[in-house]
C-alpha cells in the first residue's frame, strides 16, 4: 500500500484510469482506492486490506464495570488503569513503538485521530497543534504508565505475544491477530474474552481513523501483455475471488458488498467486529518520497515514545526533515 506513488512517479506501473472508471472504483473501500491514486490517475485495483484496530479484553472491562470499549484516548487511559488495578493485569495498553514502518503507522494514527496530518497534497503540514496533541497522547501513554516503557521496542510480534498471554487490557494491532486468539500454540485467552473496536479519537475529533495496510494488483508499465494482465487482475479482485479468500484465509476484502455478505460476516468475526475501523482506514502519505519520509517519522516517533524528545520538537523536526526530502528529491 505504500509503494504506488513511488512506482507511478518513476514510470514503473501502468495508469489504469481508462480501464477502471469511477463507477467501478466506488464499489471498493475508499482508503485502498486512495492509496492507488497519484496525480489524479489510478494505478491499480485493491486486492485485500488491513487496518489498525483496538483489541480489548471484554471480560475484564465487564468485571470492572465498563459497558464497552473506549471512544476516546482519555477513556482508554481511564479504563486501562482501572482494570489494571481491579484485575491485576500487568499492562494497560500495548502498541508498536519500535523504529520501523509499524512505528510510523502507529505515530500517524495518533496524529490522524487528533485531526492532524503529515501531508496536505504534497505540502508538509505535520507541525500543527493537532499533530502535537496526537504525539503528546502517544508519549503520555508511556509517561503515565498506561503502556510499558518496553513499547519503544515493540513490533507486532511483541505486542501480540504479550496480549495473547493475557498480560494487557488493550492492544493496537492488525486484523490478523484475531485469528491467533484461542490458538493453543499462540494464546492463553479465548475468543469470547476479546473484542475488537475502532481506534479511539482525541481532541474535538468524532470520526476514527486507522492506518491502512494490504495489497494491490498493478500492471508493469513494460508489460507486452497489458490486456491479459488486466483480465487476471479482474479475476483476482472480483467478488467471488475476494469472498473465497476471506472465508479460507481471513484476507479482508476491499469490496464494500462483502462487508454486508452474511456468510462472510458470520464466518470471519473480525470483519463484523472491526468493520468501522476497516471502512475508516487511511493510506499513509501518498508521495513518491514516502520511503525516506517514513524513516524520518519512525526515528522521531521512537524518540518520542522513549521520552528523548518532546511532541513539539518532534513535530518541528519532522516539518523540516520532510520538507527537505520533498524539495531535494
Amino acid at each position: 500500500m505504500i509503494w504506488p506513488a513511488q512506482f507511478a512517479a518513476n514510470g514503473w506501473i501502468a495508469d489504469v484510469s481508462d480501464r477502471f472508471p469511477e463507477s467501478e472504483r466506488s464499489n471498493f473501500l475508499d482508503g485502498p482506492i486512495q492509496s492507488l491514486i497519484y496525480e489524479d490517475k489510478i494505478y491499480g485495483v485493491p486486492w485485500f486490506t488491513d487496518a489498525g484496530m483496538l483489541y480489548y479484553r471484554s471480560d475484564l472491562l465487564d468485571k470492572s464495570g465498563f459497558s464497552g470499549p473506549p471512544k476516546t484516548w482519555e477513556e482508554l487511559k481511564e479504563q486501562a488503569m482501572k482494570v489494571v488495578r481491579d484485575q491485576g493485569v500487568k499492562y494497560g495498553f500495548l502498541f508498536q513503538g519500535a523504529e520501523y514502518e509499524g512505528g510510523t503507522v502507529n505515530g500517524l494514527e495518533y496524529i490522524w485521530t487528533h485531526g492532524g496530518d503529515a501531508l496536505d497534497g504534497q505540502a508538509v503540514v505535520i507541525d500543527s497543534p493537532e499533530s502535537v496533541a496526537g504525539l503528546r497522547t502517544q508519549q503520555d501513554m508511556v509517561i503515565d504508565g498506561v503502556a510499558p516503557q518496553a513499547v519503544a521496542n515493540y513490533t507486532e510480534t511483541e505486542s501480540q505475544s504479550t496480549f495473547l498471554n493475557g498480560d494487557a487490557v488493550f492492544c493496537r494491532n492488525w486484523p490478523y491477530m484475531y485469528a491467533l486468539v484461542g490458538n493453543p500454540d499462540e494464546s492463553t485467552i479465548e475468543p469470547g474474552q476479546v473484542g475488537v473496536a475502532p481506534l479511539p479519537v482525541g481532541g474535538s475529533q468524532t470520526q476514527t481513523v486507522s492506518g491502512l495496510g494490504g495489497w494491490n494488483m498493478m500492471i508493469n508499465a513494460s508489460s507486452d501483455k497489458p490486456d491479459e494482465a488486466w483480465e487476471f487482475i479482474q479475476f483476482m479482485t472480483n467478488e467471488s475471488s475476494q469472498k473465497f479468500r476471506a472465508l479460507e484465509a481471513t484476507l479482508l476484502p476491499t469490496l464494500n458488498s462483502l462487508y454486508e455478505d452474511r456468510e462472510v460476516v458470520e464466518n470471519v468475526p473480525v470483519i463484523r467486529l472491526g468493520a468501522e475501523a476497516l471502512k475508516s482506514s487511511r493510506p499513509r502519505p501518498v508521495s513518491p518520497y514516502y520511503s525516506d519520509m517514513s524513516l524520518s517519522m519512525a526515528a522521531q516517533f521512537n524518540d518520542l515514545v522513549s521520552d528523548n524528545t518532546s511532541p513539539e520538537k518532534a513535530a518541528r523536526t519532522l516539518q523540516e526533515e520532510l520538507k527537505n526530502i520533498v524539495e531535494q528529491s
